[in-house]
C-alpha cells in the first residue's frame, strides 16, 4: 500500500456532499466518495455547519484514503469576528473594512496555533501573524470602547 497522492481541499462542516467539486478533485484518485463524505461529516458535526475547512486527503493505492481536517482560514475566522462578509478590495488604503478586538485576536491565534501546519510557533508570533491578515483584509485592531467613541464623534 502506497501513497498515490495527497491534495487539499475546502469542504464545508458537517454538510458536505458527494459532488462536483469534491468528485473532481476525488473521482482521478479512485476514492470512495460516499465513504470520503460520511467520514468528513462525522469527524466535523461539532463545528457550526458550512464553515470551510482545509482538509488534506492522502489517497493509497489501495483506494483507501486518509485525510486530516484543519481549522479554519485566518481570514475566515477574522470575516466571522469582524462581522463582515468580505476584506476590502483595496487595502492599506483608508478603505476600511471591519473592526476586530485584540482579545479576538487572541482567540483566532489559540485555534491556529493547534494546527499542524504551525507546530513549534508561539502564541505571540501566531497573534502578529493574524494581526497582518486582518490587515491586509482592511480590518484594524482596536478595543470595542474606541469603536463607540468613534461613532459618538461621527453623529455629533
Amino acid at each position: 500500500m502506497s501513497v498515490v497522492r495527497s491534495v487539499m481541499l475546502k469542504v464545508p462542516s458537517a454538510t458536505a456532499k458527494p459532488g462536483p467539486s469534491i468528485g473532481q478533485a476525488l473521482g482521478p484518485l479512485g476514492v470512495n466518495m460516499a465513504a470520503f463524505v460520511k467520514e468528513f461529516n462525522d469527524r466535523t458535526s461539532a463545528y457550526t455547519a458550512g464553515i470551510p475547512l482545509p482538509v488534506k486527503l492522502t489517497a493509497m493505492s489501495d483506494r483507501t484514503f486518509t485525510f486530516e481536517v484543519r481549522s479554519p482560514s485566518t481570514s475566515h475566522l477574522i470575516k466571522m469576528a469582524s462581522k463582515i462578509s468580505a476584506g476590502s478590495s483595496n487595502p492599506g488604503s483608508k478603505e476600511i473594512a471591519g473592526y476586530i478586538s485584540p482579545q479576538a485576536i487572541y482567540e483566532i491565534a489559540k485555534i491556529k496555533v493547534k494546527d499542524d501546519a504551525n507546530k513549534g510557533q508561539e502564541l505571540e508570533g501566531m497573534c502578529k501573524t493574524v494581526v497582518g491578515t486582518a490587515r491586509s483584509m482592511g480590518v484594524v485592531v482596536r478595543e470595542e470602547e474606541e469603536e463607540e467613541e468613534e461613532e459618538e464623534e461621527k453623529e455629533e
